[in-house]
């Protein structure tokens, strides 16, 4: 690589724009690519608004926030999507059944290797259909980049996957006990309410840390990346499944499991890259859990957000449906082998 073309220097710059193209002509394929078989599966693309009058209702998800100033000079609070999700399942609502939306959304607090505050979001929905299909799409579009970008397998550092092999499905309880030795559902009651007691003693024996106020949840995320997320995803795609219903707070519940959720993430070389559910289309449960998930923002973070009352009414008309969101500028990376997502994104953020 030309000195003038290092990493830090600026990507506007014609020697550092040499060396990032092929990259970025490869995204456009791989894009192509996707939307062709989207296209070929009878699916509508939609092009949904990026403000909103909520960023998204999870806990630990942080939205950028704007205002908007009407006719009469007056401010409204509204926020940039972290997901079309929600403009999306108004949508289904309305009458689609088979949706896609390559879509820019924002989210703060995150930056780095795997992270931009800005960055590409593949979302899709399926009316009438479970969510198992959801997974077999996901693998479909991870072999269509690796084509696109005329390469066997997924890269990551040292890290590699083969996205033509068949995929590992796993359960995340099964997950926890292969790969850090822990019992999850033994913390968690049958009407999916967690012990935090039961799981901190857990980490205590397996020796990982955990402070005297850490919740269930902040426990569980602990063990998930530092003891499996970096075991997922080495030699062939890992489907993690089944996620504890109160990690799941827009996914239905599974049948006969009051424990356990219809969500599942997709990983490959350790990166997670799709996040899909079979959709939960109870307004009142909804509200329940958008409030449960506030109530945790305000406590941690000292700051909550609206409730989309447009999406919860919407939500009362919106048929079964399975949908799931893949961060594009990821599979781009691990199809390029590029060590950054901002390598793979035409205009990276200042």
């Amino acid at each position: 690589m030309n000195p003038s073309s290092a990493p830090d220097t600026p990507w506007w710059t014609p020697s550092r724009h040499a060396d990032r193209r092929p990259l970025l002509l490869t995204r456009n394929r791989i894009q192509a690519a996707i939307r062709g078989w989207l296209a070929g599966e009878g699916f509508t693309e939609v092009d949904p608004a990026a403000l909103a009058t909520s960023p998204g209702n999870e806990a630990h998800l942080h939205g950028f926030a704007t205002e908007t100033i009407g006719n009469d000079g007056l401010g409204r609070q509204m926020y940039l999507h972290t997901s079309p999700e929600f403009a999306m399942k108004k949508l289904l609502a309305a009458g689609e059944t088979r949706i896609h939306a390559f879509s820019h959304v924002w989210r703060n607090r995150e930056r780095g290797p795997l992270h931009s505050p800005e960055f590409t979001m593949l979302e899709w929905y399926r009316v009438g259909e479970g969510y198992e299909t959801l997974m077999a799409d996901t693998v479909a579009f991870l072999r269509l980049a690796a084509e696109a970008a005329g390469t066997p397998v997924l890269r990551f550092r040292d890290r590699v996957c083969d996205p033509f092999g068949g995929p590992e499905r796993l359960s995340v309880a099964e997950a926890f006990a292969t790969h850090a030795g822990v019992d999850l559902l033994g913390s968690i009651r049958a009407d999916g309410a967690t012990d935090a007691g039961r799981l901190g003693a857990e980490l205590d024996r397996i020796g990982v840390r955990r402070a005297a106020d850490d919740t269930w949840s902040d426990m569980l995320s602990r063990v998930l990346s530092e003891k499996v997320e970096p075991k997922l995803g080495l030699g062939r795609v890992t489907i993690l499944d089944r996620y504890p219903a109160a990690e799941a707070a827009l996914a239905r519940k599974v049948p006969g499991d009051g424990r356990v959720a219809e969500r599942f993430e997709v990983y490959a070389c350790g990166v997670e890259l799709a996040n899909g559910f079979g959709e939960l289309t109870d307004p009142g449960e909804q509200r329940r859990r958008f409030q449960a998930e506030m109530a945790e923002k305000a406590r941690v973070y000292g700051e909550s957000y609206p409730l989309d009352e447009d999406f919860l009414a919407a939500l009362a008309l919106m048929p079964p449906a399975a949908g799931i969101a893949m961060g594009f500028d990821r599979v781009v990376m691990l199809a390029t082998g590029a060590p950054r997502v901002e390598d793979v994104m035409w205009t990276p953020v200042p």
